[in-house]
This record gives structure tokens, sequence and C-alpha cells, in this order.
């Protein structure tokens, strides 16, 4: 395919002839452009002759000579180029038509061309801008790779994958193609060049086709017909909108049956699904279109109504012109050929449209058009639409044999012979061990049977002998063989002995199953006495046996697949032995091949029709081992399979694979083969195989139960168990079936991929999906779970379906098509409140999955669309018809949801640029939408939870069509502005719910800053103008009536009056009404926020200028006091709030022995409490009930005194006794109950002392619990907590009394606070605290007792974070120690921090005697973690004296904080040695609370550490 521009040129062609090492030209040939014919179809060629040489015009080819002895078939032809607009494409294929019509029509007149008016360009279903609609599903275009194709239609590739919809191609019906004609006499013979094979048919039509499968194309026997009655009723708009010019077309019909798509003069356009199939008038002759009805709409017709056909005569005074004369006749001349082909049914109907119920359906293509504007009942109403019945009604799912009568009458013989003495109750063999006595060869695998050591089984009845491993694989009659065996023999007696058991057997059959026979005679409407005859004949048949039967079969062995490798090469030498009865041939041998190809075709006479035919494969061996084995039996070669084919079950022309099976559970075997059998049998008419036949019964069974008795309906049989999707019908039916296939052959998968064919039409009547998705899912389970002994691919075996490949692909083709059109209208077909079609809903969603794993299981095919892309798609398609249908009938829709009886005029009930009543309708519309969706439709369709969530779709679709519609609306409102600001803001805050709601979490709007804020930005500029208005107004009303009031106070707590508090609450309410509006976008809110400050200003300026004018005026009433007079009373107000400050501080310290006295009942009441601190619901209610018992003595004590200070003081002096009283009880409850004091003179000394020895921890605890000094357990500290905020209410006094921001604030409330919060924290953190807090433990030493040297090095791990601190120690100096023995001082250095439990935390020096200023210089290393920093760490430097047997005496002690060191990294100085640790209140507080824990060996260690102190000198 080329692209020129220019006519001057050639088209040059070479063929080359391909080398090995390099290629050699034939020859070539040159074309000029000028002389190629212009066309839009493919013609026949020409042949042109390959020349050696070729000539040159400068750089150009112009010709080629020396002819060579070779030719090349050409077809070469002009077509329109891809890039020009429909419209021009139109008019360019007209044009063309008229230029190649000018040499063949002699009756065509340039005249018709100038009242043709240009048509109108074709209405694409999926025109529209929406990316998610039905329409653009992107995989509609999705076919198997076995479909046929056709050829493109005009300016379009043919690209494989391509859909339809993505090109401007008008949409024609299948009997506008068929109806077309040429405007050209050459028409005619086109005609008669239309290929209508009998079997191909039913084809006619685009939508068996591989690429024409696109939801905007009108699927074949699928347009509704039935409404061409009323095409003369639609309304004028949609008549003009619609109307169909006549239209010229060069129509062909390709090989297969498919349409080909000529290049239409004018295009049909097709609107909608109510408008899909009718033909309707053109525009010219819409006045009188009752009294000269076009041909085609007349043509239409008659199909429809019956036989008498009606034409308008050639010569009639009719106005048409000659070019629609020569139309018509082209018209009859294809009516009449099509006529001429035999038809199985009413001659009068076409082919390619379908009968019985669901004749005049929608097909799977033809596309609902979803911008409709007819108004459609509610939504939310809609129960299954009529418009699509059950299911398809494409070429695949018509059923034909309904109408074959010839087939049927020989289906019901065959099958009254099956069930009058059926196999399933058939006379088994009586097998009696027997022993040969001479060399007898089994019946079944032809073993030797011989002796004692050989023995086998032999039927006392018939005499059949076999092995014992062999009886289960004999399984014809034995009353039958025994017949004939006798018959034969001439043992007359016997034989009627046999035949009279055989009649009573039928008769008891006959008369215990009449049902059976009664429903075979209502399916295939017989007469009840033509019933009976057959019934005898068939007796008859049956008692005849086999007698006198016989048959002449040809059977071809044309191929296996998927053979077992034998040998040791991994292959094996494959041939094939037939034998029918006792006669046996063998093919030829294919060496080395586990996919042979025979094709040899072998003749054999059949007598008996209990024989079967015996089909083995084998491997040829020839070797030692192998000659051995033929010397001891028949069989040396190694066996590859069988299978086993009664002859009966034989029919007609067949071409069937037949699966291998093992003889004996010992066999390995695989793969399967091909036969080719043709079986005449003498007596009987030659008829279509039994698959055939048994489609044919199954087909008109199911078409009997559902359409004549189910009335349509299909009753889906009540069956349990893994085998229950073999059940197809209720007992009677599915008997006849399975005996059918039992008697003839027909494998259980062919049953179930016929029945599946048989529900594929009427797939949307309630509980069919689920039944095919599990039929579907058993055939995918069939073909794809390959046994482990087989290496046939899944593919491979689909191939070899009996059912045809190519037709179940296409099935199933058309059911995905089918079942996306009608999930695209879920709302419609499933309605949300009927329970049982949502079930339906959900089954054909996994049916629709069943499809896509058929595809990638068994086609193997790479990429098949994704099951739940395609419901996405979908679900987004139904949600755009949806909206689309709610906008357009939002009035009706609305008034019918909440009962309103509001009439509207018919202009007034869209949106209207008068008033926005229509928007929040919209909105309470789609919000009902997504509710449905969210609430019914996601539970049901949650079979893909992490792609699809149909709320979420509903939302983000209907959001997305709301917007694009609002944002419009509200541009065409801004121009006119004719409804009030105050509604623009109501709608706002309408659509910020609506986006707040639904919208914004969804996915794919998170992050973004939604748009709604600009729709309505100008809407809300303006509000604010109007509102800076309204409060300028407001301002001098308020101002007026704070005059008339004389500004009087508000209230005794606020100073202004009650304009200025006017003023502000109306700004106030305007901020209010902005702030709510949550405006996302910073930029809109800034602007608002600007234009709002102006507001602000205004009126607050325009305030205080009305102020000013006017103040002067009241200046003038206010007298002024004396400067003096005015000093001298402020100082008599400070010595006044002196006097009463001191006054109450008296007053509130008297009362500090009677509150010692509460506070310490309270902590007696407190130490009772026992049981753990945790946070459980039964602990919370016991903590309560504990705080109120600890408080009631000091509530009793408050209670009555504040009640009477309240009746007899004034506010002022009231408050400043709450203050006093306040701090007393914070002072009390922190050195009472938190932190207790030491009060004897051992005390404190107590804790350093006991903490040197820790065996006298004892009597520390003994000396507190004396001292009511006990540590406080967690529950107490609960229990303390909340008291305290019981005692913080009493003395707020709900406003009364002390404000709550200085009961917060009061340093006596936080100290306490801080003392309990101790008691509650960990080891770790408690040292940390210390360490943080102490600034001063070794600072300030008055009095040193030497000095230590030591130098200090921080590394922090860039990594990690960890710090490393070494420490060496240098020197001491200047020890001052008095002592009568042996000096040896040496250094113990201590880290002192958080998080050391787990390590080292202590190293000491070598001791060094009797020297007063030893040198040492040893080096340490302290690993810290990375949990804290240096700050919270600390070094302790103790210089101590070594004593033998009894405790070091310590000589002084230093500190140094390492936060000092962490700003240097690095240290060295000398530290002054003191005599002990100094601490505040905090220290010991900390160090009170970790003498407690007795259990934590940090703490006892810590605790010991700091109350060292220096020991006593000797002589001291």
């Amino acid at each position: 395919m080329f692209e020129i521009s220019r006519l001057d040129l050639g088209l040059s062609v070479e063929v080359w002839n391909k080398g090995l090492i390099w290629d050699t030209m034939v020859g070539t040939v040159w074309i000029a452009l000028k002389t190629i014919r212009q066309s839009d179809e493919e013609g026949p060629g020409e042949w042109s002759t390959l020349e050696a040489e070729t000539l040159m015009k400068g750089d150009e080819i112009c010709g080629t000579k020396n002819p060579t002895p070779h030719q090349i078939l050409l077809d070469t032809r002009f077509e329109l180029p891809f890039d020009i607009p429909e419209e021009e494409a139109r008019y360019w294929t007209y044009k063309l038509e008229q230029i190649n019509a000018l040499g063949a029509d002699n009756e065509y007149s340039i005249q018709e061309e100038s009242p043709r008016k240009p048509l109108p360009t074709a209405a694409a279903q999926c025109s529209f801008e929406d990316p998610d609609s039905a329409i653009d599903d992107r995989d509609s275009d999705y076919r198997s790779e076995t479909s046929n194709s056709i050829p493109p239609p005009y300016h379009t590739t043919s690209q494989p994958n391509a859909s339809a919809h993505q090109f401007p191609v008008p949409v024609l019906l299948p009997q506008q193609l068929l109806l077309q004609g040429s405007p050209r006499d050459s028409c005619n013979d086109s005609v008669q060049s239309y290929d209508l094979d009998y079997p191909e048919r039913r084809a006619l039509s685009p939508a068996s086709s591989s690429r024409y499968g696109s939801s905007c194309n009108v699927s074949p026997g699928s347009s509704q017909l039935s409404e061409l009655d009323q095409c003369h009723e639609q309304d004028d708009d949609r008549r003009e909108r619609d109307s169909i010019h006549s239209c010229h077309s060069s129509g062909s019909f390709s090989r297969d049956g498919q349409v080909g798509f000529g290049e239409q003069e004018k295009g049909f356009e097709v609107t909608g699904e109510e408008e899909t199939g009718r033909a309707c008038e053109p525009k010219e002759m819409k006045e009188d279109v009752t009294t000269h009805p076009p041909p085609d709409l007349l043509l239409h017709r008659d199909h429809v109504l019956g036989p008498q056909e009606s034409f308008p005569e050639e010569n009639a005074s009719s106005p048409f012109t000659q070019a629609r004369a020569h139309w018509i006749r082209a018209v009859t001349k294809v009516r009449l050929q099509l006529q001429e082909i035999p038809n199985d049914g009413d001659p009068c109907l076409p082919q390619w449209l379908p009968e019985g119920p669901a004749g005049g359906l929608y097909g799977i293509d033809s596309m609902p058009d979803l911008r409709r504007k007819k108004p459609l009942p509610l939504v939310s109403d809609l129960s299954l639409v009529q418009s699509r019945k059950a299911g398809i009604t494409s070429a695949m799912a018509t059923r034909t044999s309904l109408k074959d009568e010839e087939l049927k009458s020989h289906v019901y013989k065959k099958t009254l012979q099956a069930l009058i003495y059926p196999i399933s109750c058939t006379t088994p063999h009586n097998f009696e061990v027997w022993s040969a006595t001479t060399p007898t060869y089994c019946y079944e695998c032809e073993g030797l049977l011989w002796g004692i050591a050989r023995q086998g089984m032999r039927c006392s009845e018939c005499g059949v002998k076999c092995h014992e491993k062999c009886q289960d694989l004999l399984n014809a009659d034995c009353l039958q063989r025994a017949a004939e065996k006798s018959s034969k023999h001439g043992a007359e007696d016997r034989t009627q002995n046999i035949i009279m058991a055989m009649k009573d057997r039928m008769k008891i059959r006959e008369r215990n199953k009449p049902e059976i026979f009664e429903v075979i005679r209502d399916v295939f409407t017989v007469s009840k006495v033509a019933h009976v005859q057959q019934m005898k004949t068939v007796k008859q048949s049956v008692l005849d046996g086999t007698s006198k039967w016989s048959a002449k079969i040809t059977i071809t062995v044309v191929c296996a697949q998927g053979l077992q490798a034998k040998d040791k090469t991994g292959s094996s030498d494959p041939y094939v032995t037939v034998q029918v009865g006792k006669t046996k041939k063998r093919t030829k041998t294919i060496f080395g091949n586990l996919n042979p190809v025979w094709e040899e075709k072998f003749h054999f006479e059949c007598h008996n029709s209990s024989d079967r035919i015996k089909v083995r494969v084998w491997d040829e061996d020839d070797d030692i081992k192998s000659r051995v084995k033929q010397r001891l039996k028949r069989e040396s070669d190694d066996f590859l399979g069988q299978t086993i084919i009664e002859v009966r079950t034989l029919s007609g022309e067949m071409d069937v694979w037949y699966n291998l099976e093992k003889r004996t559970d010992k066999s390995a075997v695989s793969g399967a083969i091909r036969l080719q059998i043709s079986v005449e049998i003498k007596g009987e008419e030659k008829v279509a195989p039994y698959h055939v036949q048994y489609t044919c019964l199954h087909e008109n069974l199911f078409h009997y139960l559902t359409d004549i008795q189910g009335s349509g309906g299909v009753r889906i049989p009540e069956a349990r168990g893994d085998d229950a999707w073999k059940v197809y019908f209720d007992e009677t039916a599915q008997e006849i079936v399975d005996e059918f296939a039992m008697r003839y052959g027909i494998e259980s998968i062919y049953q179930a991929m016929t029945h599946f064919a048989c529900l594929s039409s009427k797939y949307m009547c309630p509980g069919v999906p689920a039944v095919m998705s599990t039929l579907l899912a058993n055939i995918n389970a069939y073909y794809a779970h390959t046994t482990a002994s087989t290496n046939v691919s899944a593919s491979d075996r689909f191939a070899a379906s009996n059912f045809g490949k190519e037709r179940f692909v296409k099935l199933l083709d058309q059911l995905h098509n089918s079942l996306r059109i009608d999930l695209s209208t879920y709302r419609n077909n499933f309605p949300a409140g009927s329970p049982e079609r949502l079930q339906d809903l959900k089954s054909t969603v996994d049916l629709l999955t069943s499809i896509t794993f058929f595809r990638m299981k068994v086609q193997e095919l790479q990429s098949p669309p994704r099951a739940s892309q395609v419901v996405k798609d979908c679900v987004k398609a139904c949600l755009n018809s949806t909206y689309e249908y709610i906008f357009n009938n939002c009035h009706d829709l609305y008034s019918r949801q909440y009962q309103l009886k509001q009439e509207l005029p018919p202009e007034e009930q869209g949106p209207s640029i008068r008033n926005l009543d229509f928007w929040p309708k919209l909105i309470t519309l789609i919000v009902s939408i997504i509710e449905e969706d969210k609430n019914s439709y996601t539970l049901v369709l949650n079979q893909f939870p992490q792609e699809l969530n149909v709320g979420k779709v509903s939302a983000e679709v209907m959001w997305q069509l709301f917007a694009q519609d609002m944002k419009y609306a509200l541009e065409e409102h801004e121009e006119d502005r004719l409804c009030k600001s105050a509604d623009y803001m109501n709608l706002h805050f309408k659509v910020k719910w609506l986006y707040n709601e639904y919208v914004q979490d969804l996915l794919a709007f998170q992050g973004q800053v939604p748009e709604y804020p600009a729709w309505f930005e100008q809407f809300v500029l303006q509000w604010l103008d109007e509102n800076e208005d309204v409060s300028l107004e407001f301002l001098r009303g308020a101002l007026e009536r704070d005059k008339k009031d004389g500004f009087q106070q508000t209230s005794e707590h606020a100073l202004f009056s009650c304009s200025v508090v006017d003023v502000f609450t109306q700004l106030n309410q305007s901020f209010e009404i902005i702030r709510k509006l949550e405006c996302p976008d910073p930029n809109i809110l800034a602007r608002y926020m600007r234009r709002f400050a102006k507001t602000i200003g205004k009126v607050l300026m325009q305030y205080a200028d009305i102020l000013s004018k006017n103040f002067p005026a009241y200046c003038t009433k206010e007298k002024m006091l004396d400067p003096e007079a005015a000093d001298s009373l402020k100082e008599l107000q400070v010595k006044l709030n002196t006097v009463l400050d001191e006054l109450s501080m008296v007053f509130g310290n008297s009362f500090q022995v009677r509150i010692d006295d509460c506070i310490r009942q309270m902590a007696d009441i407190l130490g009772q409490v026992r049981g753990p601190g945790n946070a459980s619901p039964n602990t919370r209610a016991s903590v309560a009930q504990d705080a109120d018992s600890v408080l009631r003595p000091l509530m009793d004590f408050l209670d009555g005194n504040l009640t009477l200070f309240a009746t007899v003081c004034e506010k002022t002096v009231l408050k400043r006794v709450l203050k006093e009283l306040w701090r007393v009880v914070m002072n009390t409850m922190e050195r009472r109950i938190v932190l207790p004091p030491l009060t004897d003179q051992t005390g404190t000394q107590l804790i350093f002392t006991a903490a040197k020895e820790l065996s006298h921890l004892s009597k520390l605890k003994d000396h507190m619990v004396r001292e009511e000094t006990r540590n406080l357990t967690p529950k107490q500290c609960a229990i303390l907590d909340l008291s305290l905020d019981t005692i913080k209410q009493y003395f707020h006094a709900g406003g009364n009394g002390l404000k709550k921001t200085f009961l917060e604030k009061s340093p006596d409330l936080q100290s306490l606070r801080y003392a309990l919060s101790l008691y509650t924290q960990t080891t770790d953190t408690l040292i940390k605290t210390f360490v943080r807090s102490q600034t001063t433990q070794g600072s300030g030493v008055d009095d040193p007792v030497g000095e230590v040297s030591i130098q200090v090095d921080l590394f922090t791990h860039p990594g990690t974070g960890e710090h490393k601190v070494t420490v060496k120690v240098v020197a001491a100096n200047d020890l001052k120690w008095q002592t009568a023995g042996m000096f040896r001082p040496f250094v113990e250095v201590t880290m002192v921090g958080p998080h050391q439990s787990d390590k080292k935390r202590k190293f000491t020096t070598k001791s060094k005697s009797n020297n007063w200023a030893p040198k040492y210089n040893e080096t340490f290393h302290f690993l810290l973690g990375n949990e804290e920093g240096p700050e919270a760490y600390e070094l302790q430097i103790c210089v101590k004296d070594y004593c033998f047997a009894r405790e070091d005496r310590v000589l002084g002690l230093a500190v140094m904080p390492l936060r000092d060191v962490a700003a240097k990294g690095s240290c060295a100085c000398w530290c002054p040695l003191g005599r002990k640790i100094h601490m505040d209140e905090t220290g010991m507080t900390i160090l009170r609370i970790l003498s407690q824990r007795s259990n934590d060996e940090v703490a006892r260690e810590f605790v010991k550490l700091k109350s060292e102190s220096r020991s006593l000198e000797e002589g001291s």
C-alpha cells in the first residue's frame, strides 16, 4: 500500500530468488501509474511478463526490456487516501463509482447527480468524547486467531486487532448490505458471483468475523426487524436526523460467507438501540411515505411478514427515477437468487434472520446508543429490559437443526432405537472361569488362552472367551450376541427363547418408562399413529439383531499426536493396526515421530452390528528382545494406545479425534488419533454422523423444554456432587441424551459443549449464567488440566475436539461480546432491587472470567483482555449512559423519587440560565446512583477486590461527567448572572459536599487540587461584593440603635457597647460562611481572603469615621479628675491591696494545723490502697472509688468553710482567701504525701550510711515506714492525680472561684505534679533527670582534699551514632590523708547515666603504696550506645585508700558532666576532690525514690555511689 501525489511515475515490481549465499533476480515489471485503474474493490488482477532489464531516464526507471519466460499476477488499483475526513471520503467514493460506471452503465445519466444532496456524516455511536464509554471498549475487537476475516472498508487499514469503531465507518445493517444494489448493469453479474454454499450460509454477516466485532457494529441476524412497521411513526426531528438516502454499493460476499463491505455512496445511520434494524424512508419521500414506501422498506416487511411478497412493478406510475428502478431490479435479482438456494425451513425467511423466540433480538454487536434523548423508565425501577431477550442469536447460536426435518426424522428413529433397548440395562455376560484345551485367543486383546497356566473367562450364554482382565472391556449385549450366534448355527429353539426374552425386556421398558417415549414424540412432533408404527419398526430391528445386518466401512487413518516415547532415543516408530471383526490391517511405520501422519485408507465389510473396530497404535521394534517376544505371544512391539469403536456408533461420514486409552493399568499411554470413517449400512440411507445427530437431538430437546414447555425460561436441574455439571435436563430428558450418547459413542465433553452452545442462546435467563460458568470451567479443566502421563498441550487437545475448535471459539467470542454489552447496562439488566438478578450479575462476571481463563489456558493466547478490565470498562460504560439518562430526565426522576407533583413545561425541566433548580436535583440523583453502586453492586462484583470497586468507579465517573456539565453551565451563567448570588453559594456548598463525601478520597483525585472552586470563584466574589454593602448598611443601623440606647455596656464582662458587638458579629458570620466553603485551592482562598479583608477594612474605617465625627460632642459631657487627686487615690488603692494580701496570708496560714491533720488522714487512707496501676476498665473504676475515699477528710473540711467564705466575703477578698488556701493545700500535700520529710536527725544520714552497706537498707525501710515516707505505687500515683483534678474543680467552683488558668499555672501545683511524676518514671529516666538537674554536685569546693588529673576524649560513630568515651587517669596530687598504717591510694572512675545496665560502668586504677602524689597514666573506655546524647551522662571520680579485708576508705570525690566535653570533644583538667556529693531537693527526691527499688541493681548502685562521703581519718 503506497500513497503518492504524482501520476507521471510508475510502479516497479521485482521478483527475486532466495539463495543460500546471495539472491538472484528473476525479473522485473514496470507499470505506469496512469494506466492503473481506480477502484475501492479488489479485482481478479492481470498477468504481467517479467523482463530482465530496466530502462532508466536520469535517476528514475521509465520502463523494462528483454522479456523472460516468467509472469506475475498483480492486482493494482487506486484507493482513497487515509487521512481525509469521512464526509470527503464519501464524496470521493461516490465520484469514483460514477467514473467506474461511465463505461459499463449506459443507463447512468449525469443529471442524476444534481438532485442528490450530500449526506450528513453518519452518527457514529462512538463519537462522544468520554474515553471510558461503553463503545470505546478496548477489547471489543478482540477475537481468537481461528476466526476468519473480511476485506477492510474504505480508507481504513486492515489491522488484525483494529476495532471497527476506531475509524469513521458508516454502520450498515446486514439486510441493507444484502439489498444495496450497484448503479451499473454489472450488478447483475456480481450478484451471481455470491458464493452461498449451504454449510456457510448461516454466517452471512460480519459478526462471525474476527475483525468486525466492535460494539458499534450491528450484528447478523440480530437487528430488530419487527420494528420496521413503526418506521413511519418516528418524530419529525428524528426522521430528519436519521433520514436515509437511497444508497448504491458494489457489495460482494467473500468465500466463507462473510460480507465484504463495499464503498457506500450514502451511508446508513444507526442512532440507537431503538432504531437498530429500522430502515427508514428517504428524506425526499417523507411526505408520501404511506403511498409509496421505498423498496428497501417494503422488502424488509415482506421478509418479516411471510411468503406473500409484493414488489412495485417497474412500469408502475410511481415517481421512481430510472436509477431507482434499476436499483429495484438489482434487489429483485438478489432476492430471487437467494430463494433458489435450497432452504431447510421457510423459503421466504432470509438466512440472516433466525427464527424462534429470540429471532428478532438485538445481537451481541449491536451496542445500544447511550446518548438517547427519549425518556426511559426510572433507572432504579428497571427490570430486565425486553429489547434484549434471553441470549445471543448469532449464526453460532442459531440452532439450525430445528429446521432440518430430514435429519430430525432420522434422529427420532435412532433415539427410539437407543431407548427401547438401552445399553444401560442390557444383559451382562455370565462369565465363568474356563481352561482352553487347545490354543485359543482372547476376544478382546488376542492374547493366548491355553491350559491351567493361561486360564480365561467364558460367557455361558454367548460363549465369548477373554482374559479375566479383559472382561470389563467387553460391553456388547450378551443376549444379542447369543441370538446371532444361535441363528447362524441353526439352534432355532434357543434363538426363539432369546428373542422372547428380548421382547419381554422391551415391553417392560415401554411400560415402565412411557414418559420417555412421550417426550421424544413431543420433541420431534410426531403423530401418535406414526409413533406407534415407528415403535414397532424399531423393536423389530432390535430383534433382528445383527443376523440381517451388514455394512461397508471405510477407515482412513489420518494422523496421531502426542504419542508416548518408547525408544531410548526419546521417540517412537509408530504404526497402526485396524481390526474389524476378524479382519486386521496395518499401516506403514513412521520412524522417529511422536506426531505421525499416515493418510492410509482401509475397506472392511461388517456383518455384525455388535462388532467393534479396534484401532491400536504400536511402536515397531526390530531387536532380539522383540523377536523372542514374538515367539511367545502375538504382540512383539510396544503398545502405544488403543481406541475401541462400537460399529453401532458409526453413521454417515465422520472425521473424529479419539483419545488413546490404556489396555491395562500398567500401560503408559498418551495422545489422540484422527480417523475418517465412512459407513454404508445396507438398507439405510446415508445420513449425518452421530455427533451431528446428537447435536440435533440435544438442540431440539433444549428447544422443546425451554421455548415450548418453559415459555422461554430455562429450567435448571437440581444436581449435587462432582458430576453435577454433566446433568443438563430433568431426569427424563437427561436419560434420553445420556442413552443416545452411550449407544452411539458421544463423548461427555461433546455433550457439555453442545449444551453450552444451547445455553448461549438463553444466557440472560435467571440462573443460566451460573450454570454456564460452571460448565465452561469444567470444559476448561477437561482440556487444560492435562495428566502427568501425556505430553499433549491443551491447545492441541482442544484442536482435536469433535465439537470443532473454530465453532466453539466463535461462540465464545460472540458470547464475550454479548456479555460485555449486557454488563454495560447492568443497572437495567440486573436491578439492585432483585437479589436473584444480582446473583446472575455475579455469575455473569464469573462466566466472563471463565472465558478469559479458557483463552489463556486452552487456546493458549498470550494476552487476552483481563476480565477485571473488561468489567471495569463495562461498569464505566453503564455509568456513562446512566448519567446521560438522569441528566436528560432529571425532573421526572426527581419528582417520582420524592413523590412531588410539580408540573414544569418541558423547556424548564433541564438546566436553565434563569434558575439553578436543576442542579441540586441532579446531585441528589447522582448520590442515589453512587449509594446504590456502593451498597448493592460493590458487594456483588467483588471478584476483583484489588482492581475494581464499583462504588469508587461510580463516584469517579459520575463526578467527571457532572464536573464537565457543571463547569460549562456556570460559564454560561457567568455571562448573564440572572440568579441571586446566594443561590450560587448554596449550589457551591452542595457541590463541595458531593466532592468531599464521595470524591476526595479516590485514588485518582488524591494529591490534586480540585477544580470546582474555580467554577464558583466569580460568584463567591460577587457575593462578597454584595456582602460588603450589606455590612455597611448593618453598621449604620447598629450605630443608630446604640446611639438611642446611650452606648450602654453590653455586659459586666464586656467593655464595649452594642454596636461594636453587632458589627463584629456580622463580620464573623460572613467570615464563617467563607470558612465553611473549605476552599481546597490555596490561591482562590487567598483571593477570597484579600477581598474579605477589604470589606473588614472598609466597614471598620467607616465605623471609625462616623465615631470620629460624633466623638467631640461626647467629650464635653465628661468631667476630668485632678491629677494630684488621681495619684493619691492610686496610692491608696495599692496600700489597700497590700493590706488585703497580708491579711489573706495570715488567714490562710491559720488553717495550717487543720489542713495538716486532714492531709495526714489522707496519707493514711492512701497507704492502705493496694493493687496494680494498669489502665484496665476495672482498675479505672477502683481508682475513682479510692480517690473519693482519700479526698473525704480534706473535702469535709473545705466544704463547710468555703461555703461560709462565699457568703460572707466580698468577691475580691474571697479570691485572695482562696488563693492562700490553695497554696497551703498544695504545699502540705507535697510535704506530707508526695515528698514527706525525714524528720529525725538520722534521716538524711541514714540514706547515705544505709546505702554504703546494703545490709542496712532494712533499717532505712523501717525508718521510712515509721516516718510515713513510704514509696508510692503506680496505683497510688493515679489516685493522687485524680484527686488533684477534683480539688482543682472544687477551687474553680464553676467560674465563681479561681480561674482555671491560675490554677493550671500555679507553681505549687506544678511542683507537686513534678514530684509525683518522678514516682512513675523508670530508673534510667530518673538517673537522666538527676544528671541533667544536678549541675553543682562537685563544684564550689571550699575545702578540697586533693586533686586528680584526668583526660577525657569523646568519639561519636558517624554511622550508628554510638558514643565512646576514653578516660585517662594521669595522676593525683596533694592528697590530704592521715594514717598510721600503709597508705595505698587508687582512683575509681564510674560512668553515671541511663541505659548502662548491660555495659561496664566502673573502672579502677592500680594502687600506689605510700604516695600522696601518685602517678597512674591508665586509660579506660566506656561505651554509651546511641539512645541518648552525652549531656545525659557524667563521670564520677573517687579516690580511695585500699584496705585489705575491710571496706576501702573514701578520700574525696569529684563529678565531671560530659556536657562540658561534648562541645570540644576532648578535655584535660585537674578536678578538685570534695568530701561528699552536693544535691538539691530534686536530687534528694530522686535518690529517695531510687533507694526504695531494692530489686534494681542499677538503682542500688546509683544510690550507693551518690551517698558516698569522705571516711573518718585515723586519729580524728
